[in-house]
């Protein structure tokens, strides 16, 4: 069998493809390739017409909406993924990032390279504990579920969770008690997590009054896809005093540009979309990946088989 890969995939799982099959980083013989590994890159409607045998595309990671969803079943081609190879290395993050604005460390770090602390522990710049509080996340899948089990676990604070297909019985057993609406969540949460899809359901889905909603002091955490939270309304309830700080990994446009308004902001924190960019989260996404995609060439039992 012959995959093409292009894009950067970690070695050992480059070592086990090339074990497993023929790689080819370019479409020179299009009537050979049956699977496409990708990353980054998107796979659109022409790519997929000009490859007649291919059975399988395989996207690293959790996404897949760089992939023509239409065009693949159309053409009787099975999408692949790998849901829960990262979800580790973005639960710690999110954690990370809650400690990062409930201390003010970033912030802190800044002012102590300019000069700008004239005392040890200042008056003026305290920053508040996690123990206690309340953790809220906006969907209560995989990542969402480690990071509020760290978090309660290690830092005594309560998880709620929202999402509209589970049931509070569901909830519970993932370690949230379910909040009904979205305004309950937020009114009632400390710490806000996003963990969803971008979709048309959720596209803005944290935008005009919702600021109106979020608890004094709280904070909001977006490590899921930009579009989710509105980056303009965003800036308002922060400059507003709304939100007391937020932290985004993931932007509409990526990575961010360096005029990007939020970035000017001293209560927000940005990334560029490192949630799953660590060595262990790599190997694992990209190992399973080839196991799957290769599985589904041969047409055995396989999975992270995306809907379609």
């Amino acid at each position: 069998m012959t995959i093409y890969i292009k894009e950067q995939f970690h070695p050992d799982a480059m070592k086990r493809l090339r074990e497993l099959a023929t790689v080819v980083d370019n479409f020179d013989d299009p009537d050979s390739i049956e699977a496409v590994l990708v990353r980054r890159d998107k796979v659109n409607r022409a790519t997929i017409e000009m490859l007649p045998n291919l059975k399988a595309i395989g996207r690293h990671g959790a996404g897949y909406e760089g992939v023509d969803l239409a065009a693949a079943k159309e053409h009787g081609v099975t999408v692949v993924n790998v849901p829960g190879g990262n979800a580790d290395s973005v639960a710690e993050l999110i954690v990370g990032l809650a400690l990062n604005m409930e201390r003010r460390i970033s912030e802190a770090n800044v002012i102590c390279r300019d000069g700008g602390f004239k005392c040890i522990a200042p008056p003026d710049f305290q920053g508040t504990e996690l123990r206690g509080k309340t953790f809220g996340s906006i969907g209560m899948g995989n990542i969402a579920t480690k990071a509020a089990k760290i978090l309660v676990d290690g830092f005594g604070m309560t998880a709620i969770g929202y999402d509209r297909h589970s049931t509070p019985e569901q909830a519970l057993e993932k370690g949230f008690l379910k909040a009904d609406t979205i305004e309950e969540l937020l009114e009632r949460s400390d710490v806000v997590n996003v963990s969803v899809p971008l979709n048309d359901g959720t596209r803005n889905m944290i935008s005009g009054d919702k600021f109106d909603h979020f608890k004094s002091g709280a904070i909001l955490i977006n490590c899921a896809r930009g579009g989710v939270v509105n980056e303009d309304d965003l800036y308002d309830a922060l400059v507003s005093g709304k939100l007391a700080a937020a932290a985004c990994d993931t932007f509409v446009s990526e990575p961010p540009s360096k005029d990007h308004k939020l970035l000017g902001l001293p209560n927000f924190s940005a990334t560029p979309h490192i949630g799953g960019n660590t060595d262990d989260a790599i190997r694992r996404t990209g190992l399973q990946l080839v196991e799957n995609v290769v599985r589904v060439i041969k047409g055995e039992p396989a999975v992270g088989i995306v809907p379609m």
